[in-house]
C-alpha cells in the first residue's frame, strides 16, 4: 500500500475517542454543554462548493464522489482508448507512433517517479524537482536526444494536474498528489446534481449567510474557555456572533493573505504548515464553435478524440504550450462542440488578466480569447478562416487567480524549496498539522 493511501486508510480509521499527539480527539473534543443544549458551530468558507469548479472524478476505489455520482445517475466515462493528437513546435501533427512514444516514456517516467518518492521520500533532497527527475531518467534509458527534448516538452503538460510548473514539483513529496486508487472519470453531467445532494440536508438545519465576509475569528484557549463565548465571529458589516465551535473550510491561499485574521494569532505550527504548502495557479478555457468543425463526417462515431496537445509552439509570440479536452466527445446529450483548455503558470495569469479587464458579456471578451487561442485552434482539421463554423461563438474564461474567496488560485500543491533559505520542510507534516486544526481553541 503507498504511502498515501497509509495515511488515508488511517485517518478513516480515526475515531472519536483516538488521541493525537496534543492529546485531543483525532476528530473533535467532545463537550458537555448546559442542559444538554445543541453547539452552535460556525462553518467558515464552503470547501465543498470547490466542487462546482472540476471535470473529474479522481480515483474509483472507495470513493464517495464515484458512489454519489452512481446514485444521482450522473454521466461519466472513460477517457477514450485513442492517442491524443499532438502539434509540435513547428505547428506540425506528429504521427501516431512518435505522439505515442513520447506519451508513453512521459507517463512511463511518472509512474517511476511516484514510486521513487513513495519508496524514499526520507532520502530525497527537497530541492530536487519532477523535471531533474525526468532529465535523469530520459540520459540513463539512452533516449535519444531529439526525442529526449521532445519528452520534455510532453511532460510540461504535468503542471496543468498541480496547476505549477513542472520545475516546481518536489520530488521529495510527488508522493502526496497520488489519487484514490482506480483511475480517472470524466463527469458529463457536472457536479451540479451531487453538489445539491451534498446540501440538501446541510442547508435544510444551516442559516446560510451567503455574500458574508469573515474578517475576524477570536478563540479562546480551552483552560481559559466559558460556556458563554467561546468563539467570536466579526464580518465585515461588524455584525458579531458567538458560537461553541468553528470549522474553517476557507482555501489555502485564504489562509496564506489573512493569519491575522485569527485572534489571538494562530499556532506556531499551524503558520508555518500555510506558509509551507503551495498554492496553485490553474485557470481553464472554454470555447464553444457553431459545429464539431473539427470532426469530419466520416470520424462522428465513436471512438472520438478527446484530448489535444500543442507543444510550445514558435509560431506564436509567447511560445506557451496548451492543451485541450473535446467536449463533444462526451455521451450524448452532454456533447457539445466546445474546446476545453486548461493552463496553469504564467500562462493563466496572462489569460486572467487578459479577460478580467473586459466584461464576459461583450464582443471584446470573445474577440479577446478567440484570437488568442488562434494560432492553435486554427491546426485543427478542417479549420477554414472563412468559414463562420470555425470561429468561436461563446467564450468563458475562469478568473481564479483575481478571486479573494477562491484564495487567488485553485488548490493546494507541493513545490521544491532551498533548505538553506527556509529550512526543512516537511509537507506530510504540515498537512497534518491542517487537518488537526486548533481544537484546543475550538478550531
Amino acid at each position: 500500500m503507498s504511502k498515501a493511501l497509509q495515511d488515508f486508510s488511517h485517518f478513516k480509521g480515526l475515531s472519536t475517542q483516538e488521541s493525537t499527539t496534543n492529546g485531543h480527539s483525532g476528530t473533535m473534543i467532545r463537550r458537555i454543554l448546559p442542559k444538554g443544549r445543541k453547539p452552535r458551530i460556525c462553518v467558515v468558507g464552503a470547501g465543498v462548493a470547490g466542487l462546482s469548479g472540476p471535470n473529474w472524478i479522481h480515483g474509483l476505489h472507495e470513493n464517495p464522489i464515484l458512489d454519489l455520482a452512481k446514485e444521482l445517475g450522473d454521466a461519466f466515462m472513460d477517457v477514450p482508448e485513442v492517442p491524443p493528437s499532438v502539434y509540435d513546435q513547428t505547428g506540425r501533427l506528429l504521427g501516431m507512433e512518435d505522439g505515442q512514444q513520447c506519451s508513453e516514456l512521459m507517463w512511463g517516467i511518472i509512474e517511476e517517479a511516484f514510486k521513487y518518492s513513495d519508496q524514499g521520500a526520507d532520502s530525497i533532497p527537497q530541492n530536487q524537482s519532477l523535471l531533474d527527475f525526468f532529465k535523469v531518467k530520459l540520459k540513463e534509458k539512452n533516449i535519444p536526444e531529439a526525442i529526449a527534448e521532445r519528452v520534455l516538452e510532453f511532460c510540461q503538460s504535468w503542471g496543468d494536474y498541480i496547476g505549477g510548473d513542472i520545475d516546481r514539483q518536489s520530488l521529495k513529496y510527488l508522493w502526496l498528489e497520488e489519487t484514490i486508487d482506480g483511475g480517472n472519470l470524466f463527469l458529463a453531467s457536472t457536479y451540479r446534481a451531487i453538489l445539491d445532494r451534498v446540501t440538501k440536508d446541510v442547508l435544510a438545519c444551516a442559516n446560510l449567510q451567503l455574500s458574508t465576509k469573515v474578517t475576524s475569528i477570536s478563540t479562546t484557549p480551552e483552560e481559559n474557555a466559558t460556556t458563554t463565548v467561546p468563539v467570536t465571529v466579526t464580518t465585515s458589516q461588524h455584525k458579531i456572533s458567538h458560537f461553541d465551535e468553528i470549522v474553517m473550510t476557507a482555501p489555502l491561499g485564504w489562509l496564506k493573505h489573512n493569519t491575522e485574521s485569527f485572534q489571538p494569532g494562530l499556532p506556531p505550527r499551524l503558520q508555518t504548515a500555510i506558509k509551507n504548502i503551495s498554492y496553485g495557479a490553474l485557470e481553464k478555457v472554454y470555447l464553444t464553435f457553431p459545429t464539431t468543425f473539427w470532426l469530419s463526417p466520416e470520424n462522428q462515431e465513436n471512438p472520438k478524440p478527446f484530448f489535444n496537445q500543442w507543444l510550445a509552439p514558435s509560431y506564436t509570440p509567447h511560445h506557451w504550450a496548451v492543451e485541450c479536452t473535446f467536449l463533444s466527445s462526451l455521451p450524448a446529450p452532454h456533447s457539445h462542440p466546445t474546446l476545453l483548455f486548461y493552463m496553469h503558470g504564467s500562462l493563466a495569469t496572462h489569460i486572467t488578466t487578459l479577460a478580467s479587464k473586459l466584461d464576459p458579456t461583450t464582443s471584446q471578451y470573445l474577440i479577446a480569447l478567440s484570437d488568442f487561442f488562434k494560432p492553435y485552434y486554427s491546426l485543427l482539421p478542417n479549420y477554414d478562416p472563412r468559414s463562420p463554423s470555425c470561429s468561436p461563438s461563446h467564450a468563458l474564461a475562469t478568473n481564479w487567480q483575481n478571486d479573494e474567496f477562491a484564495g487567488w488560485g485553485s488548490y493546494s500543491n507541493f513545490q521544491i524549496s532551498d533548505p538553506e533559505v527556509v529550512g526543512k520542510v516537511e509537507l506530510d507534516k504540515d498537512i497534518e498539522a491542517l487537518r488537526e486544526g486548533a481544537p484546543e481553541r475550538r478550531l
